[in-house]
């Protein structure tokens, strides 16, 4: 390879990568400039030589892409939480559908080339969407902040007014780091693993309630901070605290206590309500979980006499909006919390047809089918690694008719469909931006068993 570190160089931009980085050949080099557009031609800096590509900083901007637009948020560069503020909004759909496409053609699916790729729906107003806030707390010369990591560090950026962020849950945090600066509360420290790490911050867009998780590796007092807090955010319904010893990167331990309020909040989507408990999985962006929500009902098209399987089903709300137009439901997920809600939210809104455990899909579904159970529709809506191994074993084993992937990672969904398309027609891809201003986008992926 004929590039160095520090070298500089120029650069015309091809394309853009799946994460929003600008892509270019150097003397057949290839070359990765996040910042940089499709059209441009730049020149940057190399930071790091690979076996079979470089990475670079980009210096200037020689040539402008004419869908180049300045950012709106003053930390945009530093925080790393959004890639793409830098490109007008109805170009970052564009390039969202060009992320599933480039998954597709890495994989290679069966049929790939002749798959129906829908247009990325988009949000009218792509600002201050995300319901959930989840920011890492440090103390700096005595003084606590809180914030994300900047990519690709453990060096920590305040943030006091984020674009994409809820402003409500925006104030909270910044109220929190002033009590925990004025009661003087242990902030942890990548050393002395001792005292509170992470602030979960969450608000139902529908009632406008809020809870809070304080993540630490101690026992602390916060009986003081949180009179403070709820005097001041009457809002506030819920205040949990997690506990995580580990030094692993993992968010939560597995030991959540309600140190005040209720131990769930109301949330709404489609037609009904729901409760979620602190640690329950459910979308950051509530406005646009209603047009996933409304795809994945189209997409299965079931009938009343189906059997639902509601794989990865957190709290239920996928499944609910089945439950009344199947014969039943049923729903797994791995987090106990998140199922006590489904059985409690199911209970609430009078369906007698659901059924939900908590565990593994992998190891729950084969038992089920061992039990007599059939399904004849399946949804699934993984993690970001997509579906386990046992799974997809699974699911090729019995084939469900119909099938839905919502899916949050283009990558492993193309990996999944590699296997999935030896048995499923893919009807179509329909993508859905969760979250605008970044290089993610959300999938709903209609499969019908071939005949």
């Amino acid at each position: 390879m004929n590039l160095a570190v520090k070298q500089r160089i120029p650069l015309k931009i091809k394309r853009m990568g799946i994460n929003g980085e600008g892509i270019g050949f150097y003397k057949k080099t290839l070359v990765f400039v996040p910042g940089a557009l499709k059209g441009e031609e730049v020149f940057c800096q190399v930071t790091a030589v690979k076996r079979n590509f470089v990475e670079a900083r980009l210096l200037s901007v020689n040539k402008k892409s004419r869908f180049r637009v300045e950012p709106a948020c003053a930390i945009y560069e530093a925080c790393g939480g959004c890639q793409l503020m830098h490109l007008r909004y109805d170009q970052q759909l564009e390039y969202k559908d060009d992320v599933i496409r480039q998954a597709l053609k890495k994989f290679k699916p069966a049929g790939y080339e002749q798959f129906e790729i829908r247009h990325t729906m988009g949000m009218e107003q792509p600002q201050y969407y995300r319901a959930k806030l989840q920011f890492q707390t440090r103390s700096f010369g005595g003084s606590v902040k809180a914030g994300l990591f900047a990519a690709g560090s453990h060096h920590l950026v305040d943030i006091q007014d984020c674009l994409v962020q809820d402003s409500q849950t925006q104030k909270i945090i910044n109220r929190v780091v002033n009590l925990l600066d004025k009661y003087k509360v242990p902030i942890y420290n990548e050393r002395k693993i001792a005292g509170v790490r992470t602030v979960m911050v969450r608000k139902a867009q529908a009632t406008e309630e809020v809870q809070l998780i304080f993540v630490t590796s101690r026992d602390l007092r916060l009986t003081p901070l949180i009179q403070d807090l709820v005097a001041e955010f009457p809002q506030i319904k819920t205040v949990a605290v997690n506990y995580n010893r580990s030094k692993s990167s993992e968010i939560y331990g597995d030991e959540t206590e309600i140190l005040w309020g209720r131990d769930a909040i109301t949330e709404e989507v489609l037609n009904y309500q729901f409760s979620l408990s602190p640690r329950a999985f459910y979308q950051l962006n509530p406005q646009q979980t209603q047009v996933l929500y409304s795809q994945a009902v189209e997409a299965l098209d079931v009938e009343e006499s189906d059997h639902l399987i509601d794989a990865y089903c957190g709290v239920g709300t996928i499944g609910f909006a089945f439950a009344d137009k199947v014969a039943s439901v049923r729903g797994m997920d791995v987090v106990p919390e998140a199922i006590a809600d489904a059985k409690r939210n199911a209970a609430a809104m009078g369906f007698d047809n659901t059924h939900y455990e908590a565990g593994k899909a992998e190891e729950i579904i084969p038992k089920w089918y061992k039990e007599g159970y059939r399904a004849d529709a399946l949804v699934v809506d993984p993690p970001r690694t997509g579906l386990d191994d046992k799974l997809l074993a699974t699911i090729l084993q019995y084939q469900p008719a119909k099938m839905v992937y919502v899916s949050c990672n283009t990558s492993t969904l193309a990996r999944d469909l590699v296997a999935l398309a030896k048995v499923y027609d893919v009807k179509y891809i329909q993508s859905v931006d969760m979250f605008p201003h970044t290089a993610r986008t959300e999938a709903v992926v209609k499969l019908q068993r071939k005949r």
